[in-house]
């Protein structure tokens, strides 16, 4: 056991050292670039094999950077206190008093007995309702309010520890996996989708309604929805399922006594944050500064203010530290910040500029081309980086080879949605909670290449028979 840890540990800064030393200098031509590229693949190594913590392994930017001088340190370090980070912390800090209250439990139950016990029904539930919370939600926001749902209703259950639960690591996968697909239903999804809209005007000099989007992707999001929850039920035996029958939790429910002022202060501080967060619109006029992530951080402070019933505090920072997911954070700030230096070292340009001189010629081997870079770069640094970074590029070549630009800025926008191999972006969530990177990307290599293969197939398709998607 020791020897196999030292040795991931010398093949995480070997990966380092064989990227920068070997990758073409014709292609890489910066060895900030180089170090970049490296010091994803010392990360992902690490995160999947884990020599050390993963929370360690998310600090490496940092102390990459200060060698290699990648990208500028402040906009690195800015990761890892983001506004999302905020949203997480304060997220933790709600759900800590679910577990103080009791709370956990009476939602844990209430969910069992209203969808079952059943594996493959609990796959299909979280993902369908995750995907469409995605869809006009930030995915950010839907995966922090809804795993720790899941994850108390697993712990009800008797899937303490997620790390060694085949079922429970396969239900916040899943949560992850919907999330990430259901932002590609409309532009509201998220930011990534917006940068799309902005080059469709551009090219067309004509406004985007965003009903058209939702129109000419819905043939996308019926066979992306139905491969995913097939590709995940995979994982689920014919008799799975999570501690007793779904009677046997509708007893459960039933015999639990009413609930009491605590869980009600619990349950409706989550509530009130996850509400604003999702009708932010509603009031932005009148307080451009009350992001959703500041809305966590508010309701988080006023639950240190509540008192119970006998008069002691709902809410005291030396027990709430101990249980808040910090781990959680890390991962998610490590991910964003590998995102940064591939982005600033101009490593994700010189990616995009190879693919560029690939001399493609706009058929099926330039859809494939661009499904397979979106994919890829969006499982290392950030959906909408890679937006920004692969949309003028997929133009240029289209333009260049004198085709219609429209439909293959919609390939790319599939792309950019999907990623399911790394702990990187809101995938970070459920590896907080527990679940594996190493099993994220034992599950997630599959599903990536028939996702390449089906979306390749589904997009020429589209492209060639249905003259709808040529147009905006």
């Amino acid at each position: 056991m020791k020897n196999s840890r030292r040795i991931h540990l010398l093949i995480g800064p070997l990966l380092f050292l064989v990227c920068v030393l070997a990758l073409p200098g014709a292609v890489f031509s910066r060895l900030e670039s180089r170090a970049a590229i490296g010091s994803v693949a010392w990360m992902a190594y690490w995160w999947i094999t884990a020599p050390v913590d993963f929370a360690v392994t998310a600090l490496l930017p940092i102390a990459l950077n200060a060698v290699f001088q990648m990208a500028s340190m402040s906009a690195v370090i800015a990761n890892y206190a983001s506004e999302t980070i905020l949203l997480l912390l304060g997220a933790s800090i709600l759900t800590v008093s679910w577990e103080e209250t009791g709370l956990d439990r009476r939602i844990a139950a209430k969910f069992l007995s209203l969808v079952g016990s059943r594996l493959r029904h609990q796959v299909a539930f979280w993902f369908l309702l995750c995907a469409a919370l995605s869809a006009v939600l930030p995915n950010a926001v839907v995966c922090a309010a809804v795993t720790p749902i899941a994850v108390s209703m697993l712990r009800y259950a008797g899937e303490e520890d997620i790390a060694h639960s085949r079922k429970g690591s396969l239900l916040l996968l899943t949560i992850a996996y919907a999330t990430g697909v259901g932002g590609l239903a409309s532009p509201l999804g998220g930011a990534m989708n917006l940068v799309t809209v902005e080059y469709l005007e551009q090219v067309t000099g004509k406004e985007y309604m965003y009903a058209s989007w939702v129109v000419r992707f819905l043939p996308v999001m019926a066979v992306l929805v139905l491969s995913n929850i097939a590709m995940l039920m995979l994982g689920c035996k014919k008799a799975d399922e999570l501690g007793g029958s779904k009677e046997y939790f509708v007893r459960q429910y039933r015999e639990m006594p009413r609930m009491s002022r605590k869980e009600k202060w619990s349950l409706g501080l989550f509530l009130a944050a996850t509400v604003l967060s999702f009708t932010r619109q509603l009031y932005q006029a009148y307080l451009p500064g009350m992001k959703p992530a500041y809305v966590f951080i508010l309701c988080a402070i006023v639950s240190f203010l509540i008192n119970r019933e006998d008069g002691s505090r709902l809410m005291m920072w030396k027990s709430a530290q101990k249980k808040i997911g910090w781990e959680l954070m890390y991962v998610f700030a490590g991910g964003l910040a590998a995102g940064t230096l591939i982005n600033e070292s101009g490593a994700a340009a010189e990616i995009g500029g190879l693919v560029a001189r690939s001399n493609l010629g706009g058929g099926l081997g330039t859809v494939f081309a661009i499904i397979l870079l979106t994919v890829l770069l969006s499982d290392v640094t950030s959906n909408t980086a890679t937006a920004a970074v692969a949309m003028p590029i997929v133009i240029s070549i289209i333009q260049g080879i004198g085709e219609n630009p429209v439909p293959y800025i919609y390939i790319a926008s599939i792309g950019v949605n999907l990623s399911y191999m790394l702990p990187t972006s809101i995938r970070a969530i459920p590896v907080g909670y527990g679940l594996e990177p190493r099993y994220m990307f034992r599950k997630g290599v599959p599903i990536t290449i028939v996702v390449i293969l089906l979306m390749t197939a589904l997009s020429y398709l589209l492209m060639t028979c249905w003259p709808l998607f040529s147009t905006v």
